[in-house]
């Protein structure tokens, strides 16, 4: 099945934009086996808008020669041979968001087009879409082109949120599917996409997830969506991936891995947060409360009968009022006192017992603050 868990991989938007050739996608590629991004799970690397000509040559899209003068099949044999997959991106409107040729009206041959070259996932965006068209037809379409292009080919719906697509994208084909608007390298721009998308996840399982676009983390203020926007802190990055961690979407990295500090390329490979994001169950996850206006406690269902917690604070005070304690009733897990039973916590990111609460937990968490656990019932 494609798309059993969310999927993991780099996309070279985020930092690159239009900058982009054959030589930074191998280069990338090379990174992601020599630095451990492979072994925690990344494994998708994906060129986004502006890899092709302004015209389609007779007929067909076009790599730009100066960009790609191998082509794509030959950056696609070079990913396959480390043991990667290849990503494209296209789009369902007339024009890509850059105004490059796109795929209304050729879906099934650029289908068969993708397939020659040896795509594994197209990124599926929604720029330039006429007015009179219809937005579920047109996902649906280019579902039927791949899954009638001779290859299997993981498809993401990049629609912004368009007519609510968490409603009907699963039904249509998609295998994520984004709702909401683009990701930038600031604080709010994360933690606004992380409030505004709770509902949107409950639909997650296997076959389809909610996309809450691509990782900021590590970029400081350095590239496409980060330039002149001052960027975030470490502690902000950490609290980004917690989050999308922990809401199950897609992890597909934005920085220029190449050059990413210790520190934050020990975030985008920490174990404990991909394991959640990865749980064999693939279960969504529940708001359990929502603290003042900033402070949020988490749960999430796991394998083997264990549960996840997740508290996360988007609020620059670092005081009581604004929700900086947070605490969790068992009751509202699942868990109630006349079972007899407790929860032995786990901190997910370091690994350490944290000990065996009987009832309820609480723990402080400041300014810009995350913590996540993993319970495991005991008696």
């Amino acid at each position: 099945m494609l798309a059993h868990k969310p999927p993991m991989g780099w996309n070279s938007w985020n930092t690159f934009a239009d900058k982009i050739n054959e030589k930074l996608i191998m280069d990338t590629a090379d990174t992601i086996i020599e630095n451990g991004y492979k072994d925690a799970g990344y494994e998708y690397v994906i060129i986004d808008d502006c890899w092709s000509l302004k015209e389609r040559q007779d007929g067909r899209l076009t790599p730009d020669p100066e960009l790609f003068p191998h082509g794509m099949k030959y950056v696609a044999d070079y990913i396959h041979s480390k043991g990667l997959k290849f990503g494209m991106y296209s789009c369902a409107g007339f024009k890509t968001c850059a105004g490059y040729p796109s795929s209304y009206g050729h879906e099934f041959e650029d289908a068969k087009q993708f397939a020659e070259w040896g795509v594994d996932y197209l990124k599926y965006d929604f720029c330039n879409f006429p007015k009179s068209a219809d937005a579920k037809n047109a996902y649906l379409t280019m579902a039927m082109a791949l899954r009638n292009s001779g290859r299997d080919i993981l498809f993401a719906a990049c629609n912004w949120g368009v007519q609510d697509p968490a409603k009907w994208m699963r039904s249509r084909g998609a295998h994520t599917y984004r709702s909401t608007g683009d990701i930038f390298d600031v604080p709010k721009s994360y933690s606004d996409i992380f409030k505004g998308q709770m509902e949107n996840v409950e639909g997650n399982a296997p076959g389809c997830y909610n996309d809450m676009d691509m990782l900021i983390v590590g970029m400081h203020g350095k590239g496409h969506v980060g330039i002149d926007r001052g960027g975030c802190s470490d502690e902000q990055y950490f609290q980004h991936f917690a989050m999308w961690a922990f809401l199950g979407s897609p992890l597909i990295i934005g920085a220029d891995i190449r050059n990413i500090d210790e520190k934050n390329k020990a975030v985008l490979l920490n174990k404990g947060l991909i394991s959640i994001n990865q749980d064999d169950e693939c279960r969504p996850p529940f708001l359990v409360d929502k603290h003042g206006e900033s402070s949020y406690s988490m749960a999430r269902l796991l394998s083997g009968g264990r549960i996840a917690l997740g508290f996360f604070n988007v609020s620059d005070k670092d005081s009581e009022w604004e929700g900086a304690r947070i605490s969790v009733s068992f009751d509202d897990l699942g868990i109630h006192s006349e079972t007899g039973l407790a929860l032995r916590l786990t901190d997910a990111v370091t690994g350490e017992e944290v000990g065996v609460f009987r009832d309820g937990f609480a723990c402080y968490v400041g300014a810009w603050g995350t913590r996540v656990f993993i319970g495991e019932l005991v008696k």
